[in-house]
């Protein structure tokens, strides 16, 4: 095999470091933490791109910014400029060739000029017949006729202008021929006869009038389409008056070459073939110097272009994908390294869904299971680094007893034991049973680490999920104690059973899954009461275990299960409702169950019912700081479970 090196010529760096979708992970794991939905997230993602720079905020800047650029570029009415200096030029070398003549016939001639109108268009047409006796007056007359054709057909096939400028007769009937022939071949695609093998004989008779050398008609009615797309709008940005000349000047220099019936014809079959373009509307163009016909078609179909990336830039539509961003529109607008850009973006969506993190559903993006277990590590390791941060002791989460607290002491290995190994008495044995010689193991050496085994415990986490978290910030932080939490038990300890209940107007048993996918639904009332009925039947399910409820809150209830099963909103809050919560209260009182509660706010009708709970309860009230919320709960979940042991174990 040989290798043969050369120098870059541009594209990705082929010594750049593989992207660690890893560290992707983790941002959009931070943005979801702090309240986002993980579509939202994902595409905060993309739109920041993976160092800041090359996002799709970054494309989408780049054609906004390009787009300002075209539109200070120039005037629209620049063709419509340059026939009237034309046309003065000639009516000035006219006047000059009659002036010094004495015949009556000079003087004939004068007042036919100085009875011109003052539309351009109608003064062009009234000299069709003119009999020009300065030579230089009737080529700069001529320049316009043969302008106007070559800026219309240039605006139509782009690079035409050159070319028809000192274009012959011969070379004007090929233009007729190619026009009928793709006229022809429009009609018989509109009737779905068109085939391959007729456009590749096309393109055989007529290929160098497209220098961008489509490969197929589809190819050839896009560009075609967009540039008359924009000719249309050219029209309809200019003033009535100024519309109507031009209109004028073109369908006589197109008449003039017999071109006008076949333009027309081509115009309506490709309005038919993409009437999805913008075929109409007003452009803003503010420049100083004018555009030609041509030039002014370019750049608004070139603009026509920026906007439509602009939205798809945007993805602020229902179902948006970077599938749907056209990679031949943003190299024709940004260039190629806009699309090794997108390219990257690409690859983060495709890396992330490959590698199982992310799934695309009917409705939208979700994380996987291997995702969220991600995520409730990355959220236990934010609450721990907070705990430490803050001098309020450290637990090792890797250590966090699973298998039940070290007494000091060891015994005997039995079949089935779940203990660590205790690896200093194992070699001991197994040297004392050798009598100094080579070491060899068996099943008599091993003895296994003394712990005492907890009992269980039932914790039902109670979320507040009213839209006032929302609004006041709080909704992140309890998200992530939530993840944290649910992390904490079912990795370390998972003897423990926890559920998380979210509650707004009504209360409902979240996998941390829809805890991450909530969005939210802008709803009134905190039901507390119909929470800690769903808490109370995760209780009743564990009979045998401690029975635990942690309450997340940043308002009073304001909602209750009415005696027909809806639920009942008032604020300030009922009677009715402060009753039926606290009858719950009661409920899981007898039940055995502690209620810590966590207020997120220290508004004093929040501050007074809880406090009324805890009275009622036995259970603590916590006002946490903000930020601090994970280090208490998961620091009153840890400080219960201490208070659970049991006999020693064997």
């Amino acid at each position: 095999m040989s290798i043969r090196y050369g120098k870059w010529a541009g594209g990705p760096d082929p010594l750049e470091p593989p992207f660690d979708i890893r560290r992707a992970l983790d941002e959009i794991g931070d943005d979801v933490l702090g309240g986002l939905s993980p579509r939202s997230a994902l595409n905060r993602l993309l739109r920041r791109g993976t160092d800041g720079r090359n996002g799709l905020e970054s494309l989408r800047r780049q054609a906004r910014d390009r787009a300002r650029q075209l539109r200070r570029s120039g005037r629209l009415d620049g063709t419509l400029d340059r026939v009237r200096e034309l046309l003065d030029e000639a009516l000035e070398q006219e006047r000059r060739a009659l002036f010094p003549d004495p015949d009556d016939s000079a003087r004939m001639a004068e007042a036919e000029l100085d009875a011109l109108p003052s539309d351009t268009a109608r003064a062009v047409r009234q000299l069709a017949d003119y009999q020009w006796r300065s030579p230089e007056a009737r080529q700069a007359y001529e320049q316009i006729e043969a302008m106007l054709r070559s800026e219309v057909l240039d605006a139509q096939f782009q690079g035409m202008r050159d070319a028809m400028q000192s274009a012959r007769p011969e070379d004007l009937q090929r233009v007729r021929d190619m026009m009928r022939a793709l006229n022809d071949m429009l009609d018989a695609d509109a009737r779905g006869e068109h085939e391959q093998e007729q456009f590749d004989r096309f393109m055989e008779q007529y290929g160098e009038f497209f220098p961008d050398d489509p490969r197929n008609l589809d190819e050839l009615i896009d560009s075609l389409a967009r540039r008359a797309a924009a000719a249309a709008q050219l029209l309809d940005s200019l003033t009535p008056d100024q519309r109507a000349e031009l209109e004028s000047l073109m369908t006589g220099a197109l008449g003039q070459a017999g071109l006008a019936e076949e333009m027309a014809r081509l115009q309506a079959g490709l309005r038919s073939a993409r009437p999805d373009l913008p075929w109409g509307g007003r452009q803003r163009m503010n420049g100083e110097q004018g555009l030609g016909y041509s030039d002014a078609t370019s750049a608004l179909a070139e603009l026509a272009d920026l906007d439509q990336l602009d939205e798809m830039l945007g993805q602020d539509y229902p179902g948006a994908s970077l599938d749907d961003i056209d990679e031949e529109l943003v190299e024709r607008a940004l260039g190629r390294p806009a699309v090794e850009d997108m390219a990257q973006l690409r690859r983060i969506e495709r890396e992330l869904r490959e590698q199982g993190y992310v799934q695309r559903g009917g409705d939208g993006l979700k994380l996987t299971p291997r995702a969220l277990r991600r995520l409730g590590n990355t959220a236990l390791r934010r609450v721990f680094a907070m705990v430490e941060s803050r001098g309020r002791g450290t637990h090792d989460v890797r250590d966090a007893g699973a298998a039940g607290e070290v007494t000091g002491g060891s015994r005997e290995w039995r079949f089935g034991d779940e203990q660590p190994l205790d690896v200093v008495r194992t070699v001991r044995n197994a040297v004392l049973r050798t009598g100094g010689g080579p070491v060899d193991l068996t099943a008599e050496d091993f003895e296994v680490v003394e712990t005492e085994r907890r009992s269980s415990a039932a914790i039902a986490l109670l979320v507040d999920m009213s839209y006032s978290m929302e609004l006041r910030g709080t909704w992140g932080e309890a998200k992530t104690t939530a993840l944290a939490l649910h992390s904490l038990v079912t990795t370390k300890y998972p003897q423990d059973a926890i559920e998380i209940i979210g509650f707004s107007d009504y209360a409902r048993v979240m996998s941390p899954g829809a805890l991450v996918d909530h969005d939210w639904d802008r709803v009134q009332g905190t039901n507390l009461q119909h929470g800690l009925m769903l808490a109370r039947r995760h209780l009743d399910k564990h009979r045998g275990a401690e029975p635990v409820i942690l309450v997340i809150t940043d308002g009073e209830p304001t909602a209750h299960l009415a005696a027909d099963g809806f639920a009942d909103f008032a604020w300030p809050p009922t009677p009715e409702t402060i009753a039926a919560t606290l009858a719950e209260v009661e409920r899981c009182t007898r039940r055995g169950a502690t209620i810590n509660v966590f207020m997120l706010d220290d508004d004093p009708r929040l501050v007074a019912f809880m406090q009324e709970v805890g009275q009622r309860n036995g259970g603590r009230v916590f006002q946490p700081k903000r930020g601090a919320l994970g280090e208490f709960v998961v620091a009153d979940y840890l400080s219960s479970r201490r208070g659970r042991r049991t006999r020693p174990v064997g």
